[in-house]
């Protein structure tokens, strides 16, 4: 699955302020919310209740929260390049700095494919080089949905 298809250049979101890691969480699906039309708190809900069973800090500085919603027909992402690194409980106990927020349909397949893709994508040293490189969000989209890296 293309990153392209779920991942829109308004949704690459540059030095995005962040006390913590709940309080980002909450903004990002408050964004997210207003482009899906769907209920905020819902959304923070079911993402929040993720991070309970286990940090979607991957590794790396980056951090991929995500959800399943029975609403959703495709799935829809946003990244955020955060202003300052947070604790995010990640695997390698390091500060988290990108954040890649997937809301996905309840279908499996979808759900697996797009998440496959982002989690390749951001394992790739290159891209998270790009990433934190990127002087502005047509640069983040740019080097999160570019192909070969």
């Amino acid at each position: 699955m293309q990153i392209a298809t779920f991942f829109s250049a308004s949704d690459a979101l540059l030095d995005v302020p962040a006390p913590d890691k709940t309080r980002l969480l909450k903004d990002l699906c408050a964004r997210a919310a207003v482009t899906l039309k769907l209920d905020p708190d819902r959304i923070a809900t079911e993402i929040l209740n993720r991070e309970e069973l286990g940090s979607t800090g991957v590794g790396g500085g980056v951090a991929i929260p995500h959800s399943r919603f029975p609403d959703l027909r495709e799935p829809f992402g946003m990244l955020a390049r955060l202003r300052r690194s947070i604790d995010f409980n990640a695997i390698d106990g390091q500060l988290v700095d990108i954040v890649f927020l997937l809301l996905l349909p309840v279908a499996e397949g979808e759900q697996l494919n797009a998440l496959a893709a982002v989690a390749r994508k951001l394992r790739n040293p290159d891209t998270t080089r790009d990433l934190r490189r990127a002087a502005d969000s047509a640069g983040l989209h740019r080097a999160m949905i570019a192909d070969g890296s």
